[in-house]
């Protein structure tokens, strides 16, 4: 399986998660939709769709947990006959990420529940703190820097 991430920092909470709750597929990304680390896609394009959804099923989760309860749906999970879906968000020093993951029968939604806490809580511990404050992700540079991601991870940087 592929395993890569953008950032090295985000590289061993990743390889914990995905090797304690035997996940299939898992990306980390930024609110808008830009890849930070994935494990087990093989396709650029995959990636892109994945991301695209997720960030759009995030957006569209938190403003209707907002309207509804005040506050934002937190931790939504999509059961399929085969595979399951699970998208919670991760709030690091750095900022708010989303991670989606996708798991089978040889896990379950309480483990993966349950190291996503705990991934939560390393990635938090292992992000460096920020020197400078980040670029705003504007239209004209998002397709440069998803590129850039996407080449870094699958080695073509």
């Amino acid at each position: 399986m592929i395993r890569a991430s953008v950032e090295p920092w985000i590289e061993n909470p990743l390889r914990q998660f995905v090797d304690d709750a035997k996940t299939t597929l898992a990306l980390l990304m930024h609110p808008s939709g830009q890849v930070l680390a994935q494990h087990g896609f093989t396709r650029a394009m995959d990636i892109m769709s994945a991301c695209a959804l997720a960030a759009a099923i995030n957006a569209s989760a938190a403003e209707l947990g907002r309207q509804l309860e005040g506050k934002p749906f937190a931790g939504l999970h999509h059961p399929g006959t085969d595979r399951q879906v699970f998208l919670a968000e991760a709030q690091t020093q750095r900022g708010a990420y989303i991670f989606l993951t996708v798991f089978d029968q040889d896990s379950s939604l309480g483990l993966v529940r349950m190291y996503f806490d705990e991934f939560r809580a390393n990635l938090a511990n292992a992000a460096p703190p920020t020197v400078a404050a980040p670029e705003l992700m504007l239209g004209e540079n998002f397709e440069r820097e998803l590129n850039r991601n996407l080449a870094m991870l699958f080695g073509r940087a």
